[in-house]
């Protein structure tokens, strides 16, 4: 599924192997598990702390370009640290209209490589119908994010 360095505990996941599992709960106490998003696209985005600068332009370009999102079925989860409380008032505040969950004990961002001593690593997963691997970003521009993740999905068809 995934490897992980010998000489740490970090884990490599890579593009092509299946998307490690996972159940988290979203801002409304609900509890989504990966595996049964599948049949559609999923893009998992990693971010350190709601309602700050980048993670705040972040989420806003995505919800800039939802609709396309929602034109071509695929599903957004925002995953952080933070608390549902931290994360209901986040949506509200900027109208996001996408789920945001939490990963208090960084057991997911272990998985998925992004995690950090007080926040995870700012990391997005485009994730395909059959619960593959199909695209990963180390390096995200915020401002642009939710127009190149609707662009390499449309490509990677």
């Amino acid at each position: 599924m995934f490897s992980c360095s010998l000489r740490s505990n970090e884990v490599h996941l890579t593009e092509g192997q299946a998307a490690p599992n996972f159940t988290l709960q979203d801002q409304e106490g609900n509890e989504h598990t990966l595996s049964s998003y599948r049949g559609k696209k999923v893009v998992i985005y990693f971010y350190p702390k709601d309602d700050t600068p980048g993670c705040t332009k972040e989420a806003c370009g995505i919800r800039d370009t939802y609709d396309g999102f929602l034109d071509q079925d695929i599903v957004v989860f925002g995953i952080s640290y933070d608390s549902a409380e931290t994360h209901q008032s986040f949506i509200k505040k900027y109208n996001l209209p996408f789920n945001l969950l939490s990963d208090s004990d960084k057991s997911v961002s272990r998985l998925y490589g992004t995690e950090g001593t007080f926040f995870p690593m700012r990391k997005t997963f485009l994730i395909d119908e059959k619960g593959t691997v199909k695209k990963i970003y180390s390096k995200v521009s915020v401002v642009d994010h939710g127009r190149e993740i609707l662009s390499d999905f449309s490509i990677s068809k």
